[in-house]
């Protein structure tokens, strides 16, 4: 079907269309007609015929059902709810490992490019194999009380027989055999040492999970040190994202410094840091979940120079002073300017970001080199393998005259 430019692009309207690039949140850009569309499943300069999903004003979104010339990257998803239509959670399944790297690579360069103005090079760093991966699983239940997940998108829920990125450890395929509370949000974790939990909690937003299985409290060893993780605070799905992420920030903390532990959850970092500082060494953790901060208080107890704060970064920060070292792991949402104008106010020695999202860190990034800080570090880990979503870490450093490069 042709459409003029100018005309309106309905739902299920099918083209033929180049895909040019990705973009940032897993799609696919290509041109029709005047318009942009957002494509999913889809790989650069692949031919494909997409089927429109939504469309705007200013672009389309749509999903590449035939591929007429198909990229060498392509690959058969090993799962089978991989599909226009099916599961929304990996969204890269159908690209080889090597290229979805590769593409994410491309998206943080893009994004630093049109929101810090640099030229970086960056390596997406691999960490695991693509399946069985994820010791933490959100996922919904259907009208019937069948288990699935999202499709992209809508609040329809895809039902499933087992999830491939989830840990072994966490038998998904005998929990999709289970009936299931209707209508309901299924929250499941495997912890490296423990039994796994379940928490069930009705669908909308903000209601609080039960306890339906296993502990409410699990244990993750970190540095020798075991820190208790209750069921609703926050720990990295990967299982082998903490010390991936703590090998990054080790090196930038000395002997005796005074550690700000931003966004801190329950102590990942801090935790890892301990022995680093020594006695002589401080570190004030800020952490605004009530749970993180009661979990943080409880495995931090025995140690005077571990001090925990509870409430927003932002207030926080005010009434803290001298530092040598700032960690940070904020939402995905990023830190904000005001933040980051608190922060290096104190001028600390260092300044090591870490971030969920590659526009917001970018984002971030112009905000620092303004404040008078350069990008000394990029690191990106693969923490998320069949999906866009990219881990990385910057490390940053009080600036000298000229220096806006980063390899």
């Amino acid at each position: 079907m042709t459409t003029q430019r100018g005309n309106p692009i309905s739902v299920g309207e099918r083209f033929t269309v180049k895909i040019e690039k990705v973009a940032h949140g897993g799609h696919f850009i290509a041109r029709h007609a005047g318009q942009v569309f957002f494509v999913r499943h889809a790989i650069p300069d692949e031919v494909v015929e997409v089927e429109v999903t939504a469309s705007g004003s200013s672009f389309v979104r749509a999903d590449a059902i035939r591929i007429i010339e198909p990229s060498p990257d392509r690959a058969n998803p090993p799962c089978k709810y991989s599909m226009p239509g099916g599961c929304g959670g990996c969204d890269f399944q159908h690209i080889t490992l090597e290229r979805q790297r590769l593409l994410k690579a491309d998206v943080i360069r893009e994004q630093f490019s049109r929101l810090a103005k640099m030229d970086i090079d960056v390596v997406v760093e691999e960490i695991s194999a693509g399946l069985h991966w994820r010791t933490r699983v959100s996922s919904a239940t259907s009208s019937q009380g069948k288990l699935g997940f999202y499709a992209s998108r809508t609040h329809d829920v895809v039902q499933v027989d087992d999830c491939l990125i989830a840990v072994e450890e966490m038998k998904f395929q005998e929990l999709s055999i289970r009936k299931w509370p209707v209508n309901s949000r299924v929250e499941i974790s495997s912890p490296t040492s423990g039994e796994t939990s379940i928490a069930i909690a009705s669908a909308e937003r903000g209601s609080k999970p039960r306890m339906t299985q296993g502990p409410a409290v699990t244990i993750e060893i970190i540095n020798g040190l075991s820190l208790e993780v209750s069921q609703q605070s926050f720990w990295q799905s990967h299982r082998l994202a903490p010390q991936t992420l703590i090998a990054a920030i080790v090196e930038s903390i000395r002997e005796g410094d005074r550690v700000f532990d931003l966004y801190g959850g329950v102590g990942l970092f801090s935790a890892a840091i301990l022995d680093r500082i020594g006695v002589n060494g401080s570190i004030d953790l800020v952490e605004s979940a009530s749970t993180s901060v009661a979990d943080a208080r409880r495995n931090f107890a025995t140690f005077p120079n571990v001090r925990i704060h509870a409430g927003d970064v932002a207030k926080v920060l005010n009434s803290l002073h001298e530092t040598d070292v700032v960690l940070l792991d904020p939402p995905r949402e990023g830190a904000g300017k005001a933040i980051l104008e608190n922060i290096t106010k104190k001028r600390p020695r260092a300044i090591v970001y870490v971030a969920c999202d590659p526009a917001s860190l970018a984002r971030d990034v112009s905000y620092l080199l303004e404040m008078g800080f350069e990008l000394k570090e990029l690191r990106a880990f693969d923490l998320f393998p069949m999906t866009h979503h990219v881990e990385c870490v910057a490390r940053f450093e009080p600036s000298q005259k000229g220096k806006n490069k980063v390899s």
